[in-house]
C-alpha cells in the first residue's frame, strides 16, 4: 500500500464501478477512511489517488488508499464484497451464480470466522452470494448483509416521486424477498408522509411502478451495454456502510440468511433490520398476505436449488 499505513474501519474489495463509486460516496459523507483493494494490480491504487486528488475540490477530508495485498484490509469494522464478473445484456442474476461462486468462496476463506468485521455483499445474484458466504466462512448471519432489497426499495422511491412530482424524503416504501422479478412489493407498505399511495395514484399506476422496479437494473444493462447500474447501488452501500459505522440503528432492506423467518431456511432475502455496529440488531417481518407467502417460498425453494447445484 503506497502513502501513510493506516486502520481503515472500511475496505472494499474490488475497485471497479461499484467499489470507485462506493469510496467516492463514503468520502463525500466523511464517514470513514476507505481502502481499496482488487486482484489486478495497480487498479485500487490508481484509483485512490485519482479520488484523493478530487478531495481538495470536493473538500472531504476523507482518507482513500489502494493495496494490492488483501491482508491491509484485515481488521476492518466493514468489508464490501464487489468483486465478480457483472451481467451482460439478457443475463439473468443467477446465470451469474457459477462464476461468482468461486470467487466469493475464496474470498469468504480468507476473511473467515476469525473476523470482527461486518460483511456487505455486492456481487450478484446478491442473494445466493449472501448464503453462500455465511456458510463457507461460518461467520453469523447477522454481519453478512446483501443490499438487494434496499436498492429494490430505493428505485421504488424515485418512480414515486418522480410520478406525484413529491420530493424522494416524503416517500416510505419497502421491496422485500428476492432481489430478482420474483421481489414482493406490497402496495400497502409504500405511503408519502403516512398517506397510502393508492390514495394518491390509481392501482394501475402503481403497479406499472412496480413493474419499472422489478425489471430497473436490466433496463440499465439493456441501454448502456458494458455496463450494469453503479451509482445506485454504490449510494445504496454507502448507506448501508453509514449505519454500521455510526451505529446509528436505521432500518433497512437487506438480504440475510434466513433461519425460520417466513418458515423459511438455508437462502438469503431481504427483509427489514436495524443495522448498527453488530450489524443485523434486530429482524422486523412485515405481515404478508398468503399469496405474498406462497411467493416467498416458492422463491426460497429455488434458491435452495441453485445452491445445492452450486456445491
Amino acid at each position: 500500500m503506497q502513502g501513510e499505513i493506516y486502520m481503515s474501519r472500511v475496505s472494499i474489495v474490488g475497485s471497479g464501478n461499484v467499489g470507485a463509486n462506493t469510496a467516492f460516496f463514503i468520502a463525500e459523507e466523511g464517514v470513514s477512511d476507505v481502502l481499496l483493494f482488487d486482484a489486478r494490480e495497480g487498479i485500487s491504487t490508481g484509483k485512490a489517488l485519482d479520488l484523493m486528488e478530487a478531495a481538495p475540490i470536493r473538500t472531504y477530508r476523507t482518507k482513500i488508499a489502494g493495496t494490492d495485498s488483501f491482508e491491509d484490509i484485515r481488521g476492518s469494522e466493514v468489508i464490501v464484497l464487489s468483486a465478480g464478473h457483472v451481467r451482460k445484456p439478457g443475463m439473468r442474476r443467477e446465470e451469474l451464480f457459477e462464476e461468482n461462486a468461486t470467487i466469493i468462496r475464496e474470498l469468504a476463506a480468507r476473511i473467515g470466522t476469525g473476523t470482527g468485521s461486518i460483511v456487505v455483499m455486492v456481487t450478484e445474484p446478491v442473494d445466493l452470494l449472501t448464503a453462500l458466504f455465511v456458510e463457507e466462512s461460518g461467520m453469523p448471519r447477522e454481519r453478512v448483509l446483501g443490499i438487494g432489497g434496499l436498492l429494490d426499495t430505493t428505485r421504488l422511491s424515485y418512480a414515486v416521486s418522480r410520478d406525484l412530482c413529491i420530493s424522494m424524503e416524503n416517500i416510505s416504501a419497502l421491496v422485500i424477498g428476492p432481489h430478482t422479478k420474483d421481489m414482493i412489493i406490497p402496495e400497502r407498505y409504500t405511503n408519502v408522509s403516512g398517506v397510502p399511495i393508492l390514495k394518491l395514484m390509481p392501482r394501475d399506476q402503481f403497479f406499472s411502478l412496480k413493474e419499472e422496479t422489478v425489471h430497473a437494473g436490466d433496463f440499465i444493462i439493456e441501454m448502456v451495454k458494458n455496463s450494469t447500474a453503479y451509482y445506485a447501488p454504490s449510494s445504496c452501500i454507502a448507506e448501508l456502510v453509514r449505519s454500521v459505522v455510526l451505529d446509528a440503528d436505521r432500518m433497512l432492506p437487506v438480504s440475510i440468511l434466513l433461519c425460520g423467518e417466513y418458515g423459511i431456511d438455508g437462502v438469503a432475502m431481504s427483509v427489514p433490520a436495524v443495522i448498527g455496529r453488530r450489524g443485523v440488531k434486530n429482524i422486523y417481518l412485515p405481515k404478508l398476505t398468503a399469496d405474498e407467502e406462497r411467493q416467498l417460498r416458492k422463491s426460497a425453494e429455488q434458491m435452495r436449488l441453485t445452491l445445492q447445484g452450486g456445491r
